[in-house]
């Protein structure tokens, strides 16, 4: 039941017939609750559930927007409650607040952020072109502005959905830590890549798990003769490093060294935000053109590592592809969950097997070698030779 608009006939039916009532207080002050009803203020959601069980009777359990949609349904219907649940829905907060933006919301991601978790929150903003927020106090739109510093994002701020006082402001997202926002609130986050489709919808809420840029990832770069030939760019070693950092929706990859932006753009590929780091201005242009391409979104950094690395939001995971043991030993104090780089020496390989090992890090390092052949002839066109190492916090289960 949706806070403060008209109860249906169902759900006043069922509260009518209530000898227990849940809620939050402002849903224990509804008119419609029979005064003789027992009234439990939800607190801890399980503690909630168990009174329930225990009570010989009626009870209701009253949520705001619909109760099955990040809501209490899934900890009641939990097997050591042994609840028969039956749900009244109302509309949802998202639904509520892209009705009130007039726009569509299929093609959305749609996160919740807590405290604890609007770091992930962010790094979803960061890396998708459209995305709701279900905000909590203290991870509300000032919070998620600052946390985006250097994105520019346009937001869709809803305070107080479906009451007297519900108000949309639409702005930027560096104005948005200049104002009190009042709770609950849903925040439209909107900037980014382009929709892969040019915005006609898709098959599939969300963005497509497929990606764009067609089937496939680590392939074979288009060639372009202005850019340097670099191990990193190698599609195999690409694969490798990519199956070892396994970057995912709401983490933050840092590419450190980025050349071609190949390692980048896969990354963002697979829904991660993205930072990718260059000291050379047309490395970053490559990125950055990279990526638009593919129809993601990379955040391109121009600067000399480990220096420019200190001004940047905490990674979960970090390529570096150049840098040596001095960078490795820059990103190990940042604690990301993985770690992975490549030497073209065994001196080198060592020196940052140790910095990694130095740094709290578990260390594979593999020699990979790769040939490319003919299919015509079957002669052999190109060997690469390197080493791949990957670190892995050791107090980080994967």
């Amino acid at each position: 039941m949706y806070k403060r608009q008209p109860l249906t006939a169902a759900a006043t039916s069922a509260l009518g017939a209530a000898t227990l009532v849940a809620g939050a207080a402002h849903h224990l002050d509804l008119p419609e609750i029979p005064p003789h009803a027992e009234r439990v203020r939800l607190g801890s959601l399980d503690l909630a559930a168990r009174r329930i069980a225990a009570h010989r009777g009626t009870a209701v359990v009253l949520a705001d927007g619909d109760p099955g949609f990040f809501g209490v349904v899934r900890t009641l219907r939990a097997p050591e409650h042994g609840l028969e649940v039956e749900v009244v829905p109302a509309v949802s907060n998202v639904a509520a607040a892209f009705a009130r933006a007039g726009m569509p919301w299929d093609d959305a991601q749609i996160v919740v952020a807590h405290p604890r978790t609007l770091r992930r929150a962010v790094n979803v903003c960061r890396a998708h072109p459209k995305v709701a927020v279900l905000t909590s106090p203290g991870a509300g739109p000032a919070e998620l502005a600052l946390l985006l510093e250097g994105v520019h994002r346009t937001f869709v701020i809803c305070e107080e959905l479906g009451t007297a006082r519900e108000q949309v402001t639409v702005l930027t997202s560096d104005k948005a830590a200049d104002h009190l926002w009042r709770d609950p609130n849903v925040v439209i986050v909107i900037g980014g890549a382009a929709a892969p489709d040019g915005g006609r919808g898709t098959w599939i809420a969300g963005r497509d798990p497929g990606g764009t840029g067609g089937r496939g990832w680590a392939q074979p770069l288009p060639a372009d003769p202005a850019a340097p030939a670099s191990a990193g760019d190698a599609e195999q070693l690409r694969a490798l490093q990519l199956a070892r950092t396994g970057p995912r929706t709401g983490d933050l990859v840092w590419d450190i060294g980025s050349g071609s932006g190949a390692f980048a753009t896969d990354a963002a590929r697979f829904g991660a935000a993205v930072i990718a780091i260059d000291t050379d201005r047309a490395a970053c242009a490559r990125t950055d053109a990279a990526a638009r391409r593919a129809g993601v979104h990379v955040q391109v950094v121009h600067g000399h590592a480990p220096q420019v690395l200190e001004r940047l939001p905490e990674p979960d995971v970090v390529r570096i592809g150049s840098g040596g043991a001095p960078v490795v030993t820059a990103c190990t104090d940042r604690r990301p969950q993985r770690i992975v780089a490549h030497a073209s020496t065994r001196d080198e390989a060592e020196a940052i097997g140790a910095a990694l090992t130095a740094g709290g890090y578990t260390v594979t390092c593999a020699l990979l070698q790769s040939v490319e052949l003919d299919p015509v002839g079957w002669a052999e066109r190109e060997r690469s030779v390197v080493f791949l190492l990957s670190g892995t916090r050791a107090d980080h289960v994967p």
